[in-house]
């Protein structure tokens, strides 16, 4: 047996606002209903009491209740204002209550039914009695002749009468409620056909269950979410939005060009185009960033999702630095059996000391460096990546050469400043400084120099790595052509290079690890001409060194 699945919201809205409706409609109903019956009553009562004391005080009726047949004289009289008046009956009456008038003529002469003691001490008296004609509301009042009474006068409607004037109200009544029943019930289905489009048809379970499942999943996924109305305010966010921009808890509600990004991205979230894995940097971080506008009908807002690329980037950059020390050893396992093959030669030539000098050069020209890197830096992972770009460096005809003051003893760098973040920094700045000598080089010397053609110098880059104390210093200086004072800050924006689009990316990141270290990168002029960048990285927490 299958259970039948609850009524969608708009659906329980709407059997509630009809019950509604209709309890108020029936409401008003029967306090109409009950109001007008009081009031013809009250109406009735007071006629009655108008003709009752009219009729007590008219001089015929006083001259004819002295008569010897009242009745002769008062019957006609009593018919015709009782037509006239509108009442049921008027009852002319002895003081003793025996009847003169009734509109029954079969009546006359008989006992009054009511009371009459009222009447009798003076007083105009009213009430509902049931009488011949039936239930009535009826007044008695007392004809006085000089201060004598000698007879009563009973004036009566009948609760008939009464509800058959107040069957015509209510009929009009039950018109205008019903009236009001079909505008309220039609108002409500239109409302609620409204709010069936907007909830799908869900009903309050289910409701809240996505909300609930909202939440959640908005508190689960890793990475940002961001949602943006229709006037560029965040109306969403999640907590890996917020740790990837920074954002603090009070975000809701403020516009995005108030929250202080770098304007990259800042625009590409104002974009009313959609954005496809664009890589945006932050001062801590590469994020890849995609949105998506809300259409319907009309711009809604914009929903932007956010993947921290900071990390992956890293490993790019590590994973290229082993594809060129692969390059590299493969060109050295070439160019070592290159120079095997020579000192083969040189033997069987019979030149064994030639051979053994040749040799014993090239062993001294590799070992120099080796023990120059392992003496001077005990970081094993800055030995192992100084060791790989002058391998690099040697492959593109330019030599690395560690300054003569560098010194970075093992254990010296704290674990605040991580491996990978060095590796960026200094990888980044000698594969720059490689390019820029290896072109220079190149554009100076040419293929074929002529007479008067400037000798080519050796491309060098020149690496200093030093920890003094609480800072540690790394310098990358380069023989290449340098970079203009009037793009020094550019430098280290993204998408700023010299060698087309696709590049840029290095530098940027070269402060953004320093940054991360509360480091400083500073970019200046050479002492052989070309550019030197310096960064200085803490090696203690600011409030240490304070």
């Amino acid at each position: 047996m299958r259970i039948p699945r609850p009524r969608s919201l708009a659906g329980q809205l709407f059997a509630m606002q009809v019950v509604l409706v209709a309890a108020i409609v029936a409401g008003c109903a029967l306090f109409a209903y009950l109001t007008d019956r009081s009031q013809a009553e009250e109406t009735a009562r007071l006629q009655s009491r108008a003709t009752a004391t009219a009729v007590a005080r008219s001089p015929s009726v006083i001259a004819a209740a002295r008569s010897a047949n009242p009745t002769e004289l008062l019957q006609p009289y009593a018919e015709g204002l009782r037509k006239d008046a509108g009442v049921a009956f008027i009852v002319i009456m002895a003081p003793d209550g025996t009847r003169w008038t009734h509109p029954e003529p079969g009546n006359i002469g008989k006992k009054y039914l009511g009371s009459i003691d009222e009447a009798l001490k003076g007083k105009i008296h009213s009430e509902k009695h049931l009488g011949t004609l039936g239930p009535s509301v009826r007044t008695v009042a007392p004809v006085h002749d000089n201060g004598k009474i000698i007879g009563l006068v009973s004036s009566g409607i009948t609760i008939q009468k009464i509800s058959e004037q107040v069957s015509k109200q209510v009929a009009g009544l039950l018109g205008v409620a019903g009236a009001a029943l079909a505008l309220g019930g039609t108002g409500t289905y239109v409302i609620n056909a409204r709010l069936r489009r907007h909830t799908h048809g869900m009903n309050a379970a289910e409701l809240s269950r996505l909300h609930d499942y909202h939440e959640a999943a908005l508190h689960a996924v890793r990475e940002g979410l961001l949602m943006l109305d229709g006037r560029r305010r965040i109306a969403l966010v999640n907590d890996g939005a917020r740790e990837l921009l920074g954002l603090g808890d009070d975000v809701v509600g403020r516009p995005v060009d108030s929250l202080g990004l770098p304007a990259p991205l800042t625009g590409a979230l104002l974009a009313s185009e959609p954005r496809v894995d664009e890589v945006h940097l932050t001062p801590d971080r590469v994020i890849v960033v995609n949105t998506s506008p809300v259409v319907g009908g009309e711009q809604r807002g914009t929903v932007v999702t956010l993947r921290d690329h900071t990390e992956l980037q890293a490993l790019s950059g590590e994973l290229d630095s082993e594809r060129g020390f692969t390059q590299a050893l493969r060109s050295q396992a070439h160019e070592a059996a290159n120079r095997l093959h020579t000192v083969v030669s040189l033997i069987e030539l019979g030149r064994a000391d030639e051979a053994v000098d040749f040799a014993t050069a090239e062993l001294e020209l590799a070992q120099v460096l080796t023990d120059r890197v392992v003496g001077a830096v005990g970081e094993p992972v800055l030995a192992a990546l100084l060791l790989g770009k002058a391998a690099q460096a040697n492959e593109s005809g330019v030599e690395l050469v560690l300054a003569a003051d560098s010194r970075i003893d093992d254990g010296v760098l704290p674990r605040s400043l991580p491996a990978r973040d060095l590796v960026t920094i200094l990888g980044n700045l000698i594969d720059n400084a490689v390019d820029a000598a290896a072109e220079a080089a190149t554009g100076r010397g040419g293929d074929a120099p002529g007479p008067t053609a400037v000798r080519p110098r050796r491309a060098r880059v020149v690496v200093t790595a030093r920890a003094d104390h609480d800072e540690l210093l790394l310098r990358v200086a380069d023989t290449g052509a340098g970079v203009d004072p009037a793009d020094a800050d550019e430098v280290f924006r993204r998408g700023w290079s010299t060698h087309g689009a696709g590049r840029g990316l290095g530098l940027a990141l070269v402060r953004q690890a320093a940054h991360r270290s509360r480091g400083t990168v500073r970019l200046s002029e050479g002492p052989d001409g070309g550019a030197e960048f310096t960064v200085r990285l803490p090696l203690r927490p600011a409030e240490v060194r304070a």
